[in-house]
């Protein structure tokens, strides 16, 4: 995870001794510089300060269908979040990088209302 992303989470020692985030769901968006950058090492290591959080981590597996498994051009993200190939700062999201993100928010929006719902 980004050092910046790290000094994020220590900065929420408050909010975990009050356990104020426990059972709040949470995801993942990740950007890396090369395809070998490590989007799901990004997503695990930072999946471990939710659970000391006690959030619930809601990955989004293989919910966004065939467009998990196109080849056809250079895809970010995963089964544990939207993710983007950043290169050196100048590449822009692809159709697709930005269509698995839109599906993220949709698919934890329709989480949090069920578990919202009583």
């Amino acid at each position: 995870m980004a050092a910046q992303m790290k000094a994020f989470f220590d900065s929420t020692g408050q909010l975990w001794k009050e356990q104020t985030l426990a059972g709040k769901p949470a995801g993942f968006f990740v950007s890396t510089g090369t395809q070998g950058g490590g989007q799901e090492t990004t997503a695990w290591t930072a999946i471990t300060q939710l659970v000391h959080h006690g959030m619930l981590f809601v990955p989004i597996g293989y919910t966004f269908g065939a467009g998990m498994f196109k080849m056809d051009s250079i895809r970010g993200g995963s089964p544990y979040g939207a993710g983007v190939f950043a290169g050196d700062g100048s590449r822009e999201a692809t159709e697709t990088e930005l269509a698995l993100a839109e599906h993220q928010g949709n698919y934890m929006a329709t989480i949090v209302k069920r578990l919202a719902q009583p």
